[in-house]
This record gives C-alpha cells, sequence and structure tokens, in this order.
C-alpha cells in the first residue's frame, strides 16, 4: 500500500531532520551551529571509540596466542610499542591538523587538486567505509560467537548466527536513528562496566601466575625449548607482528568523532585549542589503558590457558579472557563477563558508525558525488545498515572470513595517517620530525603489505567498495550537473556600485570569457552583441567574467570583483569551479538585490554539442548558455520571474 501524503512529509521531514540548519562549510551530521549541537567532555567521547577499541580485547589475546604461541607477550609488547611510540604520535598531529574530524583524509587532500584529488579521496573513503562497515559486521558477528559459546545459550539456537547477527546490526542501527547522544551515553556504561570486568579477570590472572610460579617456570622453559636466541625471538615476534594489527583499530574514529568533544571557553572556528587537547587526552589515555590490558592479559592467558584451548574448537578460541573468566571466577561471573563482552562487541560498531556519519557527509555532498539529503543522518544510518546486512549475509556472519579485510581497511588509514603528517612535518621544515614519521610510516607500510599478501582477500573487498562510491559517485555528479553550485556570494563596493547606477533602468550583462582584456577585445565584443541581437546602443552593459579554479568542486563561494576598465568598460570578474552556475548564481543575486530581471548575452559555443557537454562536467566550462539557463530553470520554478537568457 503507497504511503499516503499525509504520512509522506513527516516521514520525509523526521530523516531529513537538521538537513537545512547545516552551513555549506561545516559538513556532517555533527556539525551543527554551535548552539544547537551538545557538546561532551573528551572522556564520555573516548567511551564512544572505545567500544571499538576497548572491545579487541574480546578476541586479541586468542589472536596473539595462535599467531606466535608462547611467544605472543613479546609480540604483544612490540604492538604496544608501536601503538604508543607509533600510531599515538601519528594521530596526536592529525588530531592538531584537523580539529573538525576531518582526519589524515583531509591532510593527504590538501596536497592535491583538481580531479586526482578527488579520486584519491573516494578511493581512501572506499578504505575507511571498509574499515568502518567491516567493523560493524565484524564486532556483530563475533557478539553472536560469545553467545553461542555461552553455556546457558540454547543448543536449538547454535545454527542462526546470522539472524542472530542482523538482529544486532539493526539494534545499532537504530540507536543511530534515535540520537547520538544516547550512542554516548550507551557506551560510557558499557565500556565502564567492561573495563571493571576485564579489571578483575586480569587481576585474577596475574594474581594466580604470581603465586603459581610453577606455570610461569614452564611457560619460560617452552619459551627457550623452541627459542633459545632472545634475537630469533624478537624476530619471530616481528614477523606475526601484522596478525596482531587488528589491536591498532580505533585512532581514526578516535579523530573522526572530534567535533563531539566540548571545548575551552576561548575555542574559535580558527583555533579550537579547548578541543584538540581534549582530543589528545582522549587518545593518549584511551592508548596507555588498552596498552596496558594488552600487555598483562596477554601474559595471563598464555600461562594460565593450554595452547591447545586457542585452536580451533578449543574453549578459549576467540574469547581467551571469557575462557578464564568461566574457569576461574564461575560461570555465573563468566556469565556476566560474556554479556558485558557481547554488548561492547555489539556496540563497538558505533564508533564506526559514527566515523562513516562524519566522514561521507563531509565530503560527497561537497564533491557532489552524493544526492543532497546524504548531509542528514538518518538516511545514512539506513543506507550503513543495510549495506552491513549485505555484508553479514555474504559472508555468513563468519568473523575469520572478514578479519582480513577489517586488518586492510585499518592498515590503510594508518598508513595514510603516518604518510600525512610525514609530509607535513616536511612541509613545515621540521627534519627530525619528518625523519622520525617517516620511519613510522615505513613501519605501517610493511604491515600493510605483510598483510596484503597474507590475506588478498581484504584488498579485494575494499576494491569492490571503493568501485562501488565511484560509480555511484559519478552518476550523482552527472544527475546533479545542473544544481546551482554557489553556497554563498559577495559582491565588493565596486561591483556593487556599478550594479546600484544600473538598477533602475534595464540589466544588460555580457559574458565575456577573458583572453588579454585590452579595450579591442571588449570593443569587439560589444559589436559582435550588438550584431548579433540586434541590440539598438551598448549603454548600460557590464561585462562578466568568470575564472575557473578547480573544476572538479562542486560547491563554490562566490566573490564578485567590480573593475573599470580602459576608462569605460565596467566588468565583474570573480573566480568558479564552473562558470554556468557562478553566472547563474550571480543573475538571481542581481535580481533579488535590484528587484530587477537582468538579461544577459552568449555566443554559441563552437563544437560538438555533446563534447562540449563532456568539457562542462570535466573542466567546468563548455556549453555555458545552455547549462546556465537549465541552472535557473531548476532553481527558479516561475518563468516570469527567471532572468533572461540571450544568445547570438
Amino acid at each position: 500500500m503507497a504511503v499516503t501524503e499525509k504520512h509522506a512529509a513527516p516521514l520525509r521531514q523526521w530523516l531529513l531532520s537538521g538537513l537545512s540548519d547545516r552551513s555549506p562549510q561545516h559538513q556532517g551530521p555533527h556539525a551543527e551551529p554551535e548552539q544547537q549541537e551538545k557538546k561532551h567532555s573528551w572522556w564520555r567521547v573516548m567511551c564512544l571509540t572505545g567500544v571499538d577499541y576497548f572491545s579487541t580485547l574480546g578476541y586479541q589475546p586468542g589472536i596473539a596466542a595462535l599467531a606466535a604461541g608462547v611467544l605472543s607477550p613479546i609480540a604483544t609488547l612490540i604492538l604496544v610499542l608501536v601503538t604508543l611510540l607509533g600510531a599515538l604520535p601519528v594521530y596526536r598531529r592529525v588530531a592538531a591538523d584537523s580539529p573538525n574530524g576531518e582526519g589524515s583524509i583531509a591532510m593527504l587532500v590538501n596536497l592535491l587538486s583538481f580531479w586526482k584529488g578527488k579520486l584519491f579521496v573516494l578511493a581512501l573513503l572506499g578504505f575507511a567505509a571498509t574499515d568502518f562497515i567491516i567493523t560493524i559486521t565484524l564486532s556483530a558477528a563475533d557478539a553472536t560467537a560469545h553467545v553461542n559459546e555461552n553455556p546457558f545459550w540454547p543448543d536449538s539456537l547454535h545454527g542462526h548466527r546470522v539472524i542472530v547477527t542482523l538482529v544486532f546490526v539493526a539494534l545499532l542501527g537504530a540507536v543511530f536513528l534515535k540520537g547520538f547522544t544516547e550512542a554516548i551515553g550507551i557506551a560510557v556504561g558499557l565500556v565502564g562496566i567492561y573495563l571493571a570486568l576485564n579489571v578483575a579477570v586480569v587481576g585474577d590472572g596475574l594474581y594466580r601466575v604470581i603465586t603459581h610460579p610453577s606455570q610461569v617456570t614452564d611457560w619460560t622453559t617452552a619459551l627457550t625449548a623452541q627459542h633459545s636466541n632472545p634475537l630469533i625471538m624478537v624476530g619471530i615476534a616481528l614477523l606475526v607482528f601484522p596478525k596482531l594489527a587488528l589491536g591498532l583499530s580505533g585512532f581514526e574514529t578516535g579523530v573522526a568523532v572530534m567535533p563531539h568533544i566540548k571545548g575551552a571557553p576561548g575555542d574559535t572556528a580558527q583555533n579550537p585549542a579547548g578541543r584538540i587537547r581534549g582530543a589528545k587526552r582522549l587518545l593518549t589515555t584511551s592508548a596507555g589503558i588498552m596498552s596496558v590490558f594488552l600487555i598483562t592479559s596477554s601474559v595471563v592467558t598464555t600461562v594460565l590457558i593450554p595452547h591447545q584451548e586457542f585452536e580451533a574448537g578449543g574453549q578459549a578460541n576467540g574469547r581467551a579472557l571469557a575462557y578464564l573468566a568461566h574457569e576461574n571466577l564461575g560461570s555465573v561471573f563468566g556469565t556476566v563477563y560474556d554479556l558485558s563482552t557481547i554488548a561492547i562487541l555489539w556496540f563497538a560498531g558505533a564508533s564506526a558508525m559514527a566515523g562513516l556519519l562524519n566522514l561521507v557527509p563531509r565530503y560527497l555532498p561537497k564533491f557532489g558525488m552524493a544526492p543532497d539529503w546524504a548531509r542528514a543522518v538518518r538516511p545514512l544510518v539506513l543506507v550503513f545498515t543495510a549495506t552491513a546486512f549485505l555484508i553479514t549475509v555474504v559472508f555468513d556472519a563468519d568473523v575469520d572470513a572478514q578479519g582480513g579485510a577489517y586488518a586492510t581497511g585499518v592498515l590503510v588509514l594508518i598508513t595514510s595517517a603516518a604518510v600525512a603528517v610525514t609530509l607535513s612535518a616536511h612541509r613545515r621544515r621540521q627534519p627530525k620530525r619528518a625523519w622520525a614519521f617517516g620511519a613510522i610510516s615505513a613501519i605501517f607500510a610493511y604491515t600493510t603489505v605483510a598483510n596484503v599478501i597474507e590475506r588478498p582477500d581484504g584488498v579485494k573487498i575494499a576494491a569492490c567498495f571503493i568501485a562501488g562510491i565511484l560509480i555511484i559517485s559519478l552518476l550523482s555528479r552527472l544527475f546533479r550537473a545542473f544544481e546551482l553550485r554557489v553556497t554563498s556570494i559577495e559582491l565588493d563596493d565596486t561591483a556593487t556600485s556599478f550594479l546600484r547606477d544600473i538598477g533602475k533602468r534595464r540589466i544588460r550583462l555580457i559574458a565575456n570569457e577573458p583572453d588579454s582584456r585590452d579595450a579591442r577585445e571588449y570593443s569587439a565584443k560589444i559589436a559582435q552583441i550588438l550584431a548579433d541581437n540586434d541590440m539598438a546602443d551598448d549603454k548600460d552593459v557590464i561585462f562578466v567574467e568568470i575564472t575557473v579554479t578547480d573544476a572538479s568542486d562542486f560547491e563554490t563561494e562566490l566573490s564578485v570583483h567590480g573593475a573599470l576598465l580602459h576608462h569605460r568598460y565596467r566588468v565583474l570578474s570573480m573566480e568558479s569551479s564552473s562558470v554556468p552556475s557562478a553566472i547563474a548564481a550571480l543573475l538571481l543575486h542581481i535580481r533579488d538585490t535590484t528587484h530587477r530581471s537582468p538579461h544577459i548575452y552568449f555566443e554559441w559555443t563552437e563544437g560538438n554539442p555533446a563534447l562540449n557537454f563532456i568539457r562542462y562536467l570535466i573542466f567546468g566550462q563548455g556549453e555555458v548558455a545552455p547549462v546556465t539557463r537549465e541552472m535557473l530553470r531548476q532553481a527558479e520554478p516561475d518563468r516570469g520571474r527567471r532572468p533572461h537568457i540571450h544568445v547570438g
């Protein structure tokens, strides 16, 4: 049954809530005006990223034990050193350079322009989408795995992991449809309970390690028996380090949610120093907490759990700390721990969803590569939830099958961040920092390549995301080709005086492609317009000249400058990414400020119309007259109020 018009309007209003309030300069669902958006303390926002970062404790010790065996604590120590000495300094620098949550992507985009910059952004967004979407689906699938392993879960439900995972994904989407503040409130509660329970489990494990030195002796004996040379131990730990890379997740989302951090009273849009300090505290505190848990959990699980339990089918496979909770603290506490782990794994996708809701509206609509409704939160939540449904079904809610894609997305984003801060330090003439960050970039590049070689499925999945984003983006750009792209227009005093002088008479403008800009060019142009349009005189005409800057930009702020050239010719000049869009916006502005409908005169563009239209799409110029007319038609439905277009 079709939705009636009566019910369609409220539904549309609910879906697009907040869309019209957003300034074009501040894209993203979390970029409402300061007085409307509720900010949060940095530690509360840390809990939002922490549901992803801290939830890796649910499976990271088991991954380390399977990858490194008795060397697990050493391999985990290397992971912690890379975290504290590599990823943390990189993202503290990213936070300082992109305080509005743009992340490393924006830093790299600033190094490139035109279409190569846009395509580069789309490729990085593909990897970011891989990381964030797979975070949602993998975490939900892992939560389902913990549900199935709990002794109180009915055996009859064990064969329905896809359905259970889809329910988890749907509940996550429902939270974000309700509101972002609710998501932060849930995250604070989940992280607090989960970390407290982990303190109990790990603390009990450390006590058992200390009070049972024979188990430590067994571990050290096995360690020296398998790897007698300390250098060989470190070498093997370095080789298996890429398999532990999931322990680095959470840094990119930690930067992406920066707009939610409450800043200092003196913060400005140009210098949000308080927000940057809060973000650095968020990153440092979360990395410190996670580092302590990673090392201690690795020690207790390696020493206390028989290695065969980590293998496929073992009771500690993918849930080492949960195994210790049941084994050492009883089934009741173990079940409470399971419930906490299930909850935080389910909600681990919240930080990923927040990252997507911040990144996608910041770039794609601005580039004209997504519909304008993509600036609103709820439609995007529905799109991302549907995508997560598809991924869950395709991968049969299998955690292992999605691990490669997840690690690939995480590592590519961290590597890009390291490269971005290296280039930033080089540009600022900071050679020591440039070398240091360059070394960090090399480490992450090695880790990424090693992971791709071992698990190429991750790149294949990322390639699918990139291809999908490219196709959708290019189609959207094509369908939005005739939208008015100017977000604001401002005239200087000279331009304003020109329009005021002729505002009481017929306003006539001549579109001119600037060349030599000498008197001969302007007189010849006037003569041609007079002949082609049978105009009686050349009084009260103003030339309009557009210089195309970056044609790949979709939205433009228009600044109009007036000049009197050769003591006679009045010229309005401006820069824009599109000639037709700039002219159409100027005409509507003149109409609204003078209350008179202006006339503008064009020449027909020579050459093949189809090729000229392609020139317009790619270079912002080509079929100027018909495209300007179409933009005016779409922007002003009332034919009687449209500015007049003349073509000769």
